[in-house]
């Protein structure tokens, strides 16, 4: 993808004006203005898949909080276009097979406008070809480079968080030229594991350095020490990423089994995701980096976007609840609910949706976007989107323990996060 023609391009006034035009126009017919009215003031239901119970459940209850915050604040500023959002809750168990289910339970049972979630890779691999069979819109909220690789199909759009392959990408220079060139990659056994293999092993690579093992671990994994003493003598940097309710023992046994003297260690923070830095048995990360999607301690450049976002979700400056200090959030991801929420208000509102028979203008309006700069609705950074890829690209954050806190070390730029294009959904017909 050509950088300079993503940041030039605009969203287009005549789109944005067409659809508002065909709305007030229908207003005029005779007999339609009751059927207008009321349809004008019905809620635009949302089906929100989350993960309430199974291996994601840490991260399905803040997605929760976060969805129902922005749906408050979306609907105490007068909703989309006049008209209350509904959010409706139905658990996938974080599995494929049920999140399909749930994805046709919101057509068929519900009647929504639209499907929004989820986090885990395999859960979109699995549900996103039922929506587009129901000509279903899904915005999901997810990491896997399947919706920007043409995996899926036009209507699965990822606009509120970046994919693995911009994360690695942009985080494998920083490895390579502070950590070490000789990397051990320590990953889970699906979709969303396999990404980090895949992406970082060439991101790496191009910076002149090695993978030198590629240890992959069952997501239901409980116990982790039968894997270190396959990490190479040689290896510099231990790169992880670890997802699920067992994160917390995989960090305490690989710190157990180094002791004091280990390699360098970078990690995604989905490793220590709800967890607390100064649990008793995580001394040994100080020092060590992690990427993070979203910052989860206020840093000392901390906008007014993000203390809004903080308010309204009942976050404090350490990422933990306000409420109670030990509920840690699932800060660097969440954020992706609340933006892509907003995304869908501007997208309806630009395409004047009224209901499903505009599903295909509102999926248009949205591909029609590509600057999102930072703001109430976008807090965790400016991004860009692609519209021919679904996907959307932004700033990721590397950040350092230091006394028990992650501080900002390094920032990329949006342009450190994109690539070639790999698929125009905008040539698919609806």
């Amino acid at each position: 993808m050509a950088i300079k023609k993503y940041l030039d391009v605009q969203p287009t006034r005549r789109n944005v004006l067409t659809g508002l035009a065909a709305a007030g126009a229908a207003t005029t017919l005779p007999g339609f203005a009751p059927y207008v009215q009321a349809q004008s003031s019905a809620p635009i239901r949302i089906g929100f898949q989350v993960h309430r119970t199974g291996i994601g459940a840490a991260y399905g209850r803040w997605y929760d909080r976060t969805t129902t915050a922005a749906a408050k604040v979306i609907n105490d500023a007068g909703g989309i276009n006049g008209r209350p959002v509904e959010i409706i809750a139905e658990d996938d168990g974080t599995d494929p097979k049920r999140g399909a289910e749930v994805i046709e339970k919101f057509a068929t049972h519900h009647k929504a406008d639209i499907a929004f979630g989820t986090l885990f890779s395999h859960v979109v691999i699995g549900s996103a070809p039922r929506a587009g069979e129901l000509k279903m819109p899904y915005f999901v909220v997810s990491e896997g480079h399947h919706v920007a690789s043409g995996m899926l199909n036009r209507y699965t759009l990822q606009p509120g968080i970046t994919d693995v392959k911009s994360q690695v990408q942009a985080m494998a220079p920083f490895v390579a030229d502070n950590l070490g060139k000789k990397v051990t990659m320590i990953f889970p056994d699906f979709a969303f594991g396999h990404d980090h293999r895949d992406y970082f092993s060439a991101a790496v690579e191009a910076q002149g350095g090695e993978v030198v093992a590629k240890i992959a671990i069952p997501p239901t994994e409980t116990s982790f020490t039968k894997y270190f003493p396959k990490i190479p003598r040689n290896t510099d940097v231990i790169y992880h990423v670890m997802v699920g309710p067992a994160v917390l023992t995989f960090v305490k046994e690989m710190g157990e089994f180094f002791g004091s003297s280990r390699p360098e260690i970078f990690g995604f923070i989905d490793s220590l995701e709800a967890v607390d830095l100064k649990t008793p048995g995580l001394d040994f990360l100080e020092g060590t980096y992690f990427w993070e999607g979203n910052p989860r301690y206020a840093q000392a450049n901390q906008s007014e976007h993000d203390k809004f976002y903080r308010a309204a979700v009942g976050v404090d400056e350490n990422g933990a609840s306000v409420s109670d200090g030990k509920d840690v959030s699932t800060y660097a991801h969440m954020f992706g609910c609340w933006e892509t929420l907003h995304v869908i208000k501007a997208g309806m509102e630009a395409s004047g949706y009224q209901g499903p028979s505009d599903r295909a203008k509102l999926i248009e309006a949205v591909e029609a976007m590509t600057n999102m700069p930072l703001s109430q609705a976008h807090p965790q950074g400016a991004k860009v989107f692609n519209g021919k890829t679904h996907q959307v690209f932004g700033h990721q954050y590397i950040t350092q323990v230091k006394g028990g806190r992650l501080e900002l070390a390094h920032t990329t730029s949006i342009e450190d996060t994109m690539y070639p294009d790999e698929v125009d959904y905008t040539s698919q017909s609806f």
